[in-house]
C-alpha cells in the first residue's frame, strides 16, 4: 500500500508538465526559442536582461512565449533537425550570440528557417558565424567594428512597418552602434539607417554615407528581422526599443504586416 501511495503521489507531481504543454498549444500563442549561447565576447548584462524583457514582451502582448537555449549542450540538442522538426517552435531569436556557437548542422538549421520560420537577430547576432557564408547570407550583415557608445539619429525608411512605425520619422537613440563589412541594402528592406557615420571616436566619425541599423527580408518561406541595437540596458528598458522588437517579431511571424504595434 505504501508503494502504491508513493507511486500515485509521484504521478500527481509529474502531471502538471503535460498539462502545461497542452495549455500552451491551446492558447494560440507563437513559441520562440531564444538562443543566448556565445563562443566569443559575451554581452552578459544585456543577455540576462534581454531574456527577461523578451518574456515580458511576449506576455504583455499576448503574442508569443519563449524557451531558452543557453549553452553549448543545449545548442547541440535544441538546434538539431530532429528537435526543431518536432514542431514546437515558430522561430528563433539570436540574442547577442557571438562566434561559432556550434549548431550541429548549420545548413539544415537554415533550411528549417526557410520552411516558414521566423529568425530574429539582435545586435551581436551579426557577430556570429563569421566563418560561415551561408549564415551571413541569411542575416545579410557581418559586424566589422564599433567605436565608443554614442547618440545617433536613426532615419525610419519604412514608416508603415510595425518594427518602426511608432518611431517615424526618426529615432534619437544612444547605444553601441555597429558598423558592417558590407552594405547589403540591395538585398534587404531597410528599416533604420543613418546618413552619416556615428560620432564614435573612430576615423570615419561624422562622415556622410549610408549606414544600416535594422532591416528585414524574406528567406524562403521564412522571414528574417535584424536590429543592430540592443547593447545598453537602458535601451532594452525603453518603450521605443521594446515596441521595435515586438513589431519585428510580429512581422517575422506573419502576424502584422504594417502599422503601429500595441501591447
Amino acid at each position: 500500500m505504501y508503494t502504491l501511495a508513493m507511486l500515485t503521489a509521484g504521478l500527481l507531481l509529474l502531471a502538471p508538465a503535460p498539462q502545461k504543454e497542452e495549455t500552451r498549444m491551446q492558447s494560440g500563442k507563437k513559441r520562440l526559442l531564444v538562443v543566448t549561447h556565445t563562443a566569443g565576447f559575451r554581452h552578459a548584462d544585456s543577455i540576462e536582461l534581454g531574456e527577461k524583457v523578451l518574456a515580458e514582451i511576449g506576455e504583455r502582448s499576448g503574442v508569443f512565449e519563449v524557451d531558452y537555449c543557453r549553452d553549448a549542450g543545449e545548442v547541440q540538442k535544441m538546434l538539431t533537425p530532429e528537435f526543431l522538426n518536432e514542431g514546437k517552435y515558430d522561430g528563433v531569436v539570436f540574442l547577442n550570440t557571438t562566434g561559432d556557437i556550434g549548431i550541429p548542422d548549420l545548413q539544415k538549421f537554415l533550411d528549417w528557417l526557410k520552411t516558414g520560420k521566423a529568425f530574429i537577430g539582435i545586435h551581436a547576432a551579426a557577430d556570429t558565424y563569421h566563418n560561415r557564408p551561408e549564415y551571413l547570407e541569411m542575416i545579410q550583415g557581418e559586424f566589422a567594428y564599433h567605436g565608443r557608445q554614442t547618440k545617433v539619429e536613426a532615419k525610419v525608411e519604412q514608416p508603415d512597418h510595425p518594427a518602426v512605425a511608432h518611431l517615424a520619422p526618426a529615432w534619437a537613440v544612444f547605444d553601441e552602434i555597429y558598423l558592417f563589412k558590407e552594405n547589403n541594402r540591395k538585398n534587404v528592406t531597410v528599416l533604420l539607417s543613418m546618413d552619416r557615420h556615428p560620432d564614435d571616436g573612430t576615423p570615419n566619425a561624422g562622415k556622410q554615407g549610408d549606414y544600416l541599423l535594422a532591416w528585414c527580408r524574406e528567406y524562403g518561406k521564412g522571414r528574417v528581422f535584424y536590429t543592430a541595437l540592443g547593447h545598453r540596458l537602458d535601451v532594452w528598458q525603453s518603450e521605443e526599443y521594446q515596441r521595435h522588437l515586438l513589431g519585428g517579431i510580429k512581422w517575422a511571424l506573419r502576424l502584422q504586416e504594417r502599422g503601429v504595434v500595441k501591447f
